[in-house]
């Protein structure tokens, strides 16, 4: 059994889902522009993705199926304010109410999430996260959001995964805005953070009862070799995928090993007084996602260019794929990462209570054509083991109170398109139908008993 009270949910995001650019005056998003160029496997575009913006009310009607407790999603920035700045959209903002509105008529508790990647390109074309201004005026939105929909929505998250914002959009250009500029991913990683704190104050401001939280992705660090080298190359990227957000946000401080790094590629003048105090507003919740643990290597150059320079002043780190089975977008399945998470953090900062706000796997899914049913059996055990891992952690005296399924549909899955699914339900790419598979069946199972059930 889960603790009294455990918070069950599944989670999506705007631009994965929500499709329907040609309504609400919605402005183009930067995913939308990095699409266009033709950066996305496939030339997928998340134009369309599974029109959730149309058929919002039938998934609410899944959400209902499954029983869970709460929704996590996210509001689309250019849906609300096109250009990201000024006119606000009252079409969009009527949307999100009719959302929020049918999901408290099914019983289940919006979490909503200010910012899950999807800026809006006028914002980019002024200089994106990398520029202050944008922190500034994502405080607006927050504002305008907790405004709107503070009446209905209590649980509130501003940023979602920071890091893959900054270094994979800004340093390593695998994700929008698709720049390869290691100093600006540095600032855009300050900003990020900025942004989070003063959303922070303006969700205060508008709903003080509210739980405030950002959500961030730990990756437990593994030195994949015996050299000093090695370990140093560990020691580099648990500073950037990890303690460079926690001490900032939980502490009001930046680790001073990880700005030795980092002045390699920045002379950090975007750091301004005041601004780590901003970014360390108290909050009422952590969230945090987990997919995988990080093996890492020393190898010269290795993260210098391409893809691999997430790792801005730290050109020498190589990602290595240990020896454990895979998912099939490729990345290893270990479970006993997500207790190392949740008990480093709890140990090391004292956090406010934590959610696990996203977890879950991408297997291909096919339907059966005889029975039309999709046996997905590979995510119902994955979907077990990490649930098991959660409970792990509670017992080690963890303070978890929810727990979020990675994802409710199959959608875009960023510079991978369509190609990997994570979904509960499959969402059929020429009809749109949604089809819930085994291993939604078994969480409503799951959360029908707030106890894990064995894959069966």
């Amino acid at each position: 059994m889960f603790p009294a009270g455990f918070v069950w949910g599944v989670g999506t995001s705007a631009p994965q889902i929500e499709g329907g650019v040609d309504l609400d005056g919605r402005g183009p998003s930067i995913w939308d522009a990095f699409a266009e160029t033709g950066a996305v496997r496939a030339g997928d575009t998340p134009a369309i993705a599974t029109d959730h913006r149309r058929r919002f009310a039938e998934d609410v009607g899944l959400l209902g199926a499954l029983g869970v407790d709460a929704y996590r999603f996210s509001i689309a920035w250019p849906r609300v304010q096109p250009t990201g700045v000024d006119g606000v959209s009252h079409s969009g903002l009527d949307f999100y109410r009719a959302l929020v509105d049918e999901l408290l008529a099914h019983d289940i508790e919006p979490v909503a999430t200010l910012y899950h990647w999807d800026l809006p390109v006028a914002l980019e074309q002024t200089g994106g996260w990398p520029s202050r201004d944008t922190a500034l005026r994502f405080g607006e939105h927050a504002a305008i959001m907790a405004e709107a929909l503070g009446d209905r929505v209590r649980r509130w998250g501003t940023v979602n995964e920071p890091w893959c914002a900054s270094m994979l959009g800004y340093a390593a250009g695998v994700h929008a805005p698709g720049r390869r500029e290691p100093s600006a991913a540095v600032a855009a990683a300050h900003h990020l953070l900025l942004g989070h704190g003063l959303a922070v104050d303006a969700l205060r401001a508008a709903v003080p009862d509210a739980e405030v939280s950002i959500t961030l992705n730990p990756y437990p660090v593994v030195a994949a070799g015996p050299t000093d080298d090695d370990r140093d190359a560990a020691r580099r990227v648990d500073g950037l995928a990890n303690r460079l957000w926690y001490d900032a946000v939980l502490e009001g401080h930046y680790p001073d090993d990880v700005l030795d790094d980092l002045r390699a590629v920045s002379d950090l003048a975007h750091v301004r007084d005041g601004d780590l105090a901003q970014i360390a507003r108290p909050l009422d919740a952590l969230g945090i996602n987990y997919y995988r643990r990080y093996h890492v290597r020393h190898r010269p150059g290795a993260s210098a260019t391409g893809p691999a320079a997430q790792w801005p002043g730290s050109p020498d780190v190589e990602l290595v794929t240990p020896e454990a089975p895979l998912t099939d977008g490729g990345w290893a399945i270990e479970p006993g990462g997500l207790t190392e998470a949740l008990v480093a953090v709890t140990r090391e900062h004292r956090p406010p209570p934590l959610y696990v706000h996203e977890a879950g796997a991408a297997f291909e899914d096919p339907v059966d054509a005889g029975s039309g049913r999709v046996e997905d059996t590979r995510r119902v055990t994955w979907l077990a083991d990490h649930l098991s891992a959660a409970a792990a952690a509670i017992e080690q005296g963890v303070d978890l109170r929810g727990f979020f399924v990675w994802s409710l549909l199959d959608n875009f899955e960023w510079a991978e398109g369509y190609a990997h699914q994570f979904g509960l339900v499959h969402v059929d790419r020429t009809t749109l139908q949604r089809t819930p598979k085994a291993s939604a069946r078994w969480y409503a199972e799951v959360v029908a008993r707030n106890a894990l059930v064995e894959p069966g």
